[in-house]
């Protein structure tokens, strides 16, 4: 119970340590006007001599006031809060809920958008609700204040953080991020980092970086170990993750690519999510059970339910005859071309399962309810939306179509089959799958279709010089480790 309200409330508590040091760099002076806008159990709030907690759950607001009973602390929505207070405060810390965009909705979120356009900050529904969360509380800093908070990575490779980011620079004259890649909390997948921004009022075009292996006090946030320019930055599809890398492993990464002379994917074809069928285990049918409800061959596709199928370099006959005769589930009932159901067809489409499919959301709301979209088009390829120690990349040559679980892959130009899987196992574009994808916690790499579009493939046989690939297979390793992927994990 407690786990699931946790989740429920975005609430991982921080370590004390971790607090202490962010309070002791935001608010170092006993005058200061300080606010924790998420106290949680008070962890910060005990390192302050007086301030402000806003606290939505009941219990914890009661033990952030036995913890810091010198404390304002607040029981209220923050969103709700923050609409009738400005910019008062000289310090901000904390630790934003963490809510996923499924759950942030309704007016919760609405307000939290609008609020958060008080610094010119504009969020679009897939965003988490820590960061509208770090843009209101910027805008209840003081000409000339500070803000620390503890983050998820995600602050490194987001689409949505990148608004935040931009909004922050906007508005204070230093805006700093600390990598850290041992885990802040271990009994989470998510990874978290430390923002530091200071000097509400002024603006600055670059963002201070400085990734360590461990937290530890010595961090100084106020002499960071790079600064990005938020040109580079643009230039990196507003992600830090390439940043992670020393500078001079970043630099040969850029120069093995323009050797190479490899092109993005998103050139030579164009990506995308398989189809989404709404009952998986309804559209989805053994030989078995195809044979038992009597559906025509003409209406079966094979597919590619999940990753774990792309193990070969080709989906041919050969393997889907083999999964056949383990009576898996992989063909797909494929009525798009079809303008007269057939009556076997017709009947298991009524049958109870069938009404049953036919109330689920995805089905009701589509006209025929039983047409899946996308599942006509073939691709030429599938590439693995979440890996282990590399993602792979398989042709298909069995005319073969995927679920969502899978990129699908249709090239726009002609293009060797023997040459892309060449140029997508190449330690170049292995080291760019690691740079453009992002952690998902137990060590997955997961490879959005608009990521999967940045990777670049030598598509030409390419041999870089032995000092090429040992930086290469470096920075391979590197990533891995970020995404804490241990060489003796078993993954597959």
């Amino acid at each position: 119970m407690a786990s699931t309200r946790e989740k429920l409330l975005g609430q991982f508590f921080t370590p004390e340590r971790v607090a202490a040091f962010l309070v002791r760099w935001a608010a170092p002076g006993d005058g200061d006007r300080v606010l924790d806008p998420s106290c949680g159990d008070g962890v910060f709030l005990r390192q302050l001599h007086s301030a402000v907690g806003v606290e939505f759950c009941p219990e914890s607001a009661a033990q952030a006031r036995a913890a810091a009973a010198h404390a304002q602390v607040v029981e209220a929505d923050f969103f709700q809060w923050a609409s009738t207070h400005g910019p008062e405060f000289d310090a901000i810390v904390g630790n934003p809920p963490f809510i996923r965009y499924q759950q942030f909705t309704g007016p919760t979120r609405k307000s939290a958008f609008a609020l958060a356009r008080r610094i010119g900050v504009e969020f679009n529904g897939l965003t988490s609700s820590w960061a509208p969360f770090l843009a209101v509380s910027a805008s209840l800093v003081r000409p000339g204040g500070r803000m620390a908070f503890v983050v998820p990575a995600e602050i490194g490779h987001a689409t949505y953080a990148a608004p935040l980011i931009e909004g922050l620079c906007r508005n204070f004259s230093s805006v700093t991020i600390v990598a850290i890649r041992e885990k802040l909390f271990p009994d989470l997948s998510q990874d978290a980092w430390l923002l530091f921004v200071s000097g509400k009022g002024g603006r600055t075009e670059t963002i201070g970086f400085t990734a360590v292996d461990r937290f530890c006090s010595r961090i100084d946030p106020d002499n960071p170990t790079s600064l990005v320019s938020l040109r580079d930055w643009r230039q990196a599809g507003q992600r830090l993750r390439k940043f992670l890398l020393p500078a001079d492993l970043r630099e040969a990464y850029h120069l093995v690519i323009e050797r190479a002379g490899a092109t993005q994917l998103a050139n030579i074809a164009d990506v995308t999510i398989g189809y989404v069928s709404g009952d998986n285990d309804f559209f989805h049918l053994s030989r078995s059970a195809a044979r038992l409800f009597e559906i025509p061959d003409a209406f079966l596709r094979p597919t590619i339910r999940r990753g774990e199928q792309l193990a070969t370099d080709y989906v041919d006959q050969r393997l889907v005859d083999r999964w056949l005769a383990a009576n898996e589930q992989i063909y797909v009932l494929d009525l798009t071309s079809t303008t007269e159901v057939p009556r076997s067809v017709a009947a298991y489409l009524t049958s109870p399962r069938g009404e049953e499919a036919r109330a689920r959301y995805k089905c009701r709301v589509r006209d025929p309810w039983y047409v899946i979209p996308g599942v006509a088009q073939t691709p030429s390829a599938f590439i693995t939306c979440m890996s282990g120690r590399e993602s792979r990349l398989a042709i298909n040559r069995a005319g073969a179509v995927c679920t969502n679980s899978v990129l699908s892959v249709s090239l726009m130009q002609r293009v060797s089959h023997r040459g892309l899987l060449r140029g997508w196992r190449h330690p170049l574009s292995r080291l760019c799958q690691e740079l453009e994808g992002h952690p998902l916690g137990g060590g997955m790499l997961k490879l959005e279709p608009g990521e999967a579009r940045r990777v670049h493939v030598p598509l030409r046989p390419f041999h870089p010089t032995k000092a090429e690939g040992l930086a290469l297979a470096e920075s391979i390793d590197l990533m891995r480790t970020w995404r804490h992927y241990g060489p003796d994990a078993d993954r597959a």
